[in-house]
């Protein structure tokens, strides 16, 4: 069984043969995160940890200090289409060329990353299967050099329904149509461990689909597509007319809704402020166990 939209999700062999493209723009994505004593996470941009070494020709994109919405009380909250599309024209990503994300850190970040291209129109990215997990592991050349591509025209085309909030998350959970799955581990989502965001557990109703178990743990490539598609199966999503993916923050959220994409589900959406938001308002439900 293969991926439904294989031009989403590009292999090291590939992008190694393809670093010379002019057209092709290679962007790390890693952020650092720091678990904080009453729950969350601070947050840490990757740009020094990319300085140190990256795949050869890549940029670097900036959830923490660039691709954010500065205004919004939580983390990562995806940010206005025109600051999104200055952000990404500043990093050479726009009309006649092609994006290939990659992260230290189980795809999650590239993942976000293509969620927010998608959100804007920009179709002509792909996530880099493994990152730089993968890529090290096979010995591929590394590089310390500053790379900045020449600033791009970027036309946004907004789908504002790929980013959704606590309201349609509510309105979802009373429909049989709509599945909401949580993407953080087994244990946050029982409420018996691991980093909590206020109240412990999940939303009320939710099934849950760990993004950290996409992968294979040694490579942080994704999992064959059949795998996969049984484990969204088992959770209700493959069936259900729309997917309401959610973690913490938003991130692990964009993991499953890219895979979701991957296999041919074309009605995801993500639900920014997650945890962070729902968690900490008494008036929305919540469970454990």
């Amino acid at each position: 069984m293969s991926w439904a939209h294989p031009q989403y999700l590009v292999e090291t062999d590939w992008l190694a043969a393809n670093l010379e493209d002019p057209a092709l723009r290679v962007l790390e994505c890693t952020t650092i995160l720091h678990p904080m004593p009453d729950g969350g996470y601070k947050a840490e941009s990757g740009r020094a940890t990319w300085a140190t070494g990256h795949i050869p020709r890549s940029g670097f994109a900036d959830l923490t200090d660039d691709l954010c919405d500065r205004a919004a009380s939580t983390l990562y909250m995806m940010p206005p289409t025109e600051q999104m599309a200055a952000s990404m024209a500043r990093l050479g990503v726009g009309e006649g060329t092609r994006v290939v994300l990659y992260d230290r850190a189980v795809n999650m970040w590239a993942a976000r990353v293509w969620w927010m291209l998608r959100a804007v129109g920009f179709d002509d990215a792909a996530v880099l299967n493994g990152g730089w997990k993968k890529w090290t592991l096979e010995g591929r050349p590394t590089s310390t050099a500053p790379c900045v591509y020449p600033p791009a025209r970027f036309v946004a085309r907004p789908r504002p329904e790929l980013f959704v909030g606590k309201r349609a998350v509510l309105a979802g959970l009373g429909e049989r149509a709509t599945c909401v799955l949580n993407a953080l581990s087994e244990e946050q989502h029982r409420g018996t461990g691991g980093v909590a965001y206020g109240r412990p557990g999940r939303i009320a109703g939710s099934g849950n689909v760990p993004a950290r178990a996409l992968v294979d743990p040694a490579t942080h490539a994704y999992l064959a597509p059949d795998v996969l598609r049984k484990r969204f199966a088992e959770a209700g999503a493959l069936d259900a007319g729309r997917v309401v993916t959610y973690c913490g923050g938003g991130i692990a959220a964009s993991s499953d809704a890219f895979v979701l994409t991957l296999l041919g589900h074309d009605t995801v959406s993500v639900y920014d402020a997650s945890l962070s938001e729902w968690a900490r308002d008494a008036s929305l439900p919540m469970e454990t166990g």
